[in-house]
């Protein structure tokens, strides 16, 4: 039973499930309203579309990762291709059941986000198409989390535009994580982390919706504590990603390069965070912060030590 718990755990990335919650958290920092039970719904929903995609990723993928990654779950046959498809068609019935349950105008979104995620998996993941895929993904749950708060989803346009355009940075360097070679992958990285660290931190124009400006103008950032917050967390994002980005780029390997695509997943918990200070919401971006020591935790645990996060 361990050793099934296990291979599922694996197959399922459950570390990497702490970057989820906070897409939903942002998206209703970014709408200018307070996080409620229609936003628990819409992080259920993204968790388990989330998973779904993690599991139909491995039954897409058997085939290659029986020659390049046979420790995995099913090319190792330690869980049945049948049941991982079966797991995602599950799981994504559930994410959008508790999308319907936030509301129709969740449900809009989680619609055709349920769908990208299954195209990614079963076409899109090896065209040139693949990255801006899985970054419309992204922007699409943080959307989500704004449609089911209730605020909208116009105002939190542009929070998606930047996490999607970190998610596109990221997914084109995991595209070389088992061959490597590829130093233009990671410096772009690099790249577009400093670009959205300098976004993120300076931006001081927000969008909110009708009667909602008043309320969050005292947290913008620049002006008073949710500035020096935002400012943090932004250099907190740099810290975890550039590093590896950076190794990466001098070396190309296929270790490095894993190691870059990892750090540019947990970078995910602060840049989301300081998207939440970005908008005002001071409390929600530390929500989203307290997931990163609390996903290493969990990480660290003997069970999870051999479960990869990519």
């Amino acid at each position: 039973m361990a050793g099934r718990a296990t291979a599922w755990a694996e197959l399922l990335r459950l570390p990497a499930l702490f970057t989820v919650p906070g897409d939903a958290l942002a998206g209703a920092a970014a709408a200018g309203v307070r996080p409620g039970p229609r936003t628990l719904l819409a992080i259920g929903s993204s968790l388990c579309l989330y998973e779904a995609g993690m599991a139909l990723n491995d039954w897409a993928d058997r085939a290659e990762d029986a020659v390049e990654r046979p420790h995995r779950p099913l090319p190792s046959g330690r869980v049945r291709p049948a049941a991982a498809l079966a797991a995602a068609g599950a799981l994504t019935g559930a994410g959008l059941a508790l999308a319907a349950g936030a509301g129709r105008p969740a449900l809009t979104v989680a619609v055709p986000l349920a769908a990208t995620v299954w195209a990614y998996d079963l076409g899109l993941k090896h065209t040139p198409a693949g990255p801006a895929a899985m970054a419309a993904a992204r922007g699409l749950d943080l959307l989500l989390g704004a449609a089911a708060t209730g605020g909208g989803t116009r105002a939190a346009l542009p929070s998606a535009a930047l996490l999607g355009t970190h998610t596109l940075a990221v997914t084109a360097v995991s595209r070389r994580e088992t061959t490597g070679g590829s130093a233009l992958a990671p410096l772009a990285a690099l790249a577009t982390t400093g670009a959205l660290t300098r976004l993120v931190a300076t931006h001081r124009r927000i969008r909110l919706p009708a009667g909602r400006r008043a309320a969050a103008a005292p947290g913008l950032p620049g002006s008073g504590p949710a500035g020096v917050l935002a400012t943090a967390l932004a250099a907190a994002y740099a810290a975890t990603a550039a590093r590896p980005y950076f190794h990466a780029t001098l070396n190309p390997s296929p270790p490095l390069t894993q190691r870059a695509v990892g750090g540019g997943i947990r970078a995910t918990i602060p840049l989301q965070a300081a998207l939440a200070a970005r908008s005002g919401a001071s409390a929600t971006s530390l929500l989203i912060a307290a997931l990163a020591p609390a996903g290493r935790m969990f990480a660290r645990r003997a069970a999870m030590r051999k479960v990869s996060i990519t």
